[in-house]
């Protein structure tokens, strides 16, 4: 179904208001307004003409509405537009870039106020006046309008962008350039359009309760990660990209191997000991999230403030654990505890964990490929193409000694079918991926690095994109005649490189449109409603303090947690040695941009000085 509702806002002649309103159908309604008086425009025979023809096709039309100020010209029953429109906004005379950027702030920020919840926002301007890659030639940023930086303003993101065409608009006449009855130069005009984003607001983590035997316990969800957690993209009735891609991976693994699923049920959290790794990958809890669970001691009902969530489900396994009391901690921790007990254990930071679990379980069945799926949490440098979260894909085989290159070649060769298959599909008639997948054997003569070849995320990307590794083992002690294979693998990756997902943050989003994309059967390029979002640089430098040291993990994992994911890259630009107190001081220079959700100038600041004052309490420097 069409727009119902039209607004059309800085009419001049209403001739774009007359043209349009032919070409619609009767239930949609046509309000135009502009801001000059009746008595203004009675002189101007084109506009008498226009306002005549409105009239007999039932049109509203209003005079002396002031488009930055909408919510007092509509009754409140009578707001909530489909669409509203402005063709070539600008101030009048020879207003500089500045005025005209007020003006579309201010619009933005009105719209908010008139606009139906799933309602669109279209803004023509002139060639180059919207300062985005869609302009060709692009003008540089601090000489254009900055349309979607001043729509953030309103909460307002940039969905769709098209060449303006008067053509299409039989009868349309834009005047008022310069105030003066003449046209805008309309050659390369735009029309961009404009959605709302989900807000971006300050989320507390997230409290999660677990039950071990007869204990509950509590713990708050990691800054770094809120809202990561728990999200069931795996589960059943999930349409997520991630899933379909484990399906259709598992799916054609079963028409060569004999397969066992395992429910992950397994826990999510683990001791602090890395005896349940093998000897080979035991440094992956060095990136681990850890967290401190607290007794709780209310009864298996929710507490109050609707902010807890049960994962008792979701931690089937987790009362099989035999959990330490008081591991190592340091003072602080030791002061958080206060009055409670507490148990230090961390999220899972890769399957590999359950490896010995699996294959020392009394049902595990050489020569099946046993399956397992799920999230993964790793603290992690902010980069294109590294997260902190993600899931992955853990294939196990128990392989004869006497057979074992012989199976190990036949599982690469398939599983390169496979990959292959799906970064290569046709996706549009005349638009095919450019991937290929190779297993680099690595220098100890016996493991695999998966590496894909892509050429179709962006200039981000690198060439070759680790996708999963391969490892082979000896045998244990259950299975004395046997010898292993471990095929892990990004499942958050290969879904980005199959829908050529650019950004690894809109897997996470909260916003309905995007799993709109995702249809099983048709694998279509992923379409971004969010189009060239506004960057924010902000530049830090800060004294070390010498006996503490510097963590730049932790930092990287600070900046992640206090701007809500939406730093995008942190480069390191300076180190200076003051010549006489030899203090040591860093500067990195930080740009914040989001992927789905509209961001402001004015909370990047914020951010920037909240972001300030964590590293100063958690990193023990002093920001200068």
């Amino acid at each position: 179904m069409g727009p119902r509702r039209l607004l059309l806002v800085g009419e001049g002649n209403f001739s774009f208001a007359a043209a349009l309103s032919s070409t619609l159908d009767p239930s949609t309604s046509l309000t135009a307004t502009c801001l000059p008086n009746l008595v203004d425009l009675a002189r101007d025979p084109v506009a008498r003409e226009n306002l005549q023809r409105l009239r007999e096709r039932g049109a509203e039309v209003r005079f002396g509405v002031d488009c930055t100020r909408l919510a007092g010209a509509f009754e409140l029953h009578d707001r909530r537009f489909d669409r509203i429109y402005f063709n070539f906004p600008h101030c009048g005379r020879k207003a500089g870039v500045a005025k005209n950027r007020e003006l579309l702030a201010k619009f933005f920020q009105s719209c908010a106020d008139v606009l139906a919840e799933e309602g669109e926002v279209h803004v023509a301007l002139c060639r180059g006046q919207g300062g985005t890659p869609a302009d060709k030639p692009q003008r540089e940023w601090h000489n254009s309008w900055q349309v979607v930086a001043m729509a953030a303003l309103g909460g307002f993101i940039l969905s769709d962008v098209h060449p303006f065409s008067c053509e299409a608009v039989p009868g349309y006449k834009c005047t008022g350039y310069r105030s003066q009855d003449k046209s805008f130069h309309v050659e390369g005009a735009l029309n961009h359009i404009f959605t709302r984003s989900l807000p971006l607001e300050c989320s507390q983590p997230r409290i999660f309760r677990i039950k071990l035997g007869d204990q509950w316990f509590s713990f708050p969800e990691p800054e770094a990660l809120v809202g990561k957690l728990n999200r069931g993209f795996l589960e059943a009735p999930s349409c997520h990209p991630i899933k379909i891609i484990n399906e259709k991976l598992i799916a054609e693994l079963g028409k060569t191997f004999p397969l066992k699923r395992l429910k992950c049920s397994f826990p999510l959290l683990l001791q602090e000991d890395t005896s349940v790794l093998p000897s080979w990958n035991c440094d992956i809890l060095s990136t681990a999230f850890w967290i401190n669970l607290r007794e709780h001691n209310s009864n298996s009902e929710s507490p109050d403030g609707g902010t807890t969530q049960d994962m008792e489900d979701f931690l089937v396994s987790f009362s099989q654990l035999s959990l330490p009391k008081g591991p190592g901690r340091d003072d602080e921790e030791e002061a958080y505890e206060g009055i409670c007990g507490q148990t230090k254990v961390c999220l899972r930071p890769s399957l590999l964990v359950h490896i010995q679990a699996v294959i020392q379980a009394p049902d595990f069945l050489p020569g099946s490929l046993h399956i397992l799926s799920g999230p993964v949490f790793q603290k992690c440098h902010i980069l294109p193409f590294t997260m902190p979260v993600f899931h992955e894909i853990l294939l196990i085989l128990g392989l004869n000694q006497n057979l074992k290159d012989g199976c190990l070649q036949s599982l690469l060769d398939h599983l390169k079918g496979i990959l292959d298959s799906l970064l290569t599909q046709k996706m549009l008639e005349d638009s095919k991926l450019s991937s290929s997948v190779e297993f680099v054997l690595q220098p100890n003569g016996k493991d695999y690095m998966i590496c894909a070849e892509v050429h179709n995320l962006g200039p981000d990307c690198a060439k070759d994109l680790i996708i999963g590794s391969v490892t082979t083992s000896a045998a244990s002690i259950t299975h004395k005649d046997q010898c292993f294979v471990f095929v892990s693998m990004n499942l958050d990756l290969l879904a980005m490189l199959v829908w050529s997902i650019s950004d690894w943050r809109i897997l996470w989003t909260f916003d309905n449109r995007f799993l709109k994309n995702f249809v099983p059967e048709k694998m279509e390029p992923f379409k971004s409603y969010s189009l060239y979002p506004p960057c924010y640089v902000h530049d830090i430098s800060f004294w070390l303090d010498e006996k503490k040291g510097f963590d730049e993990l932790e930092f990287h994992t600070v900046a992640r947690a206090v701007s809500q994911d939406t730093v995008i890259s942190v480069q390191f630009l300076s180190r200076f040695q003051h010549p006489k107190t030899e203090q040591v001081s860093l500067c990195y220079r930080l740009t914040y941009q989001t992927c789905d959700k509209a961001l402001t100038q004015q909370q990047v600041a914020s951010m920037q000085s909240q972001f300030r004052k964590e590293i100063e309490q958690r990193l023990h420097v002093i920001p200068r």
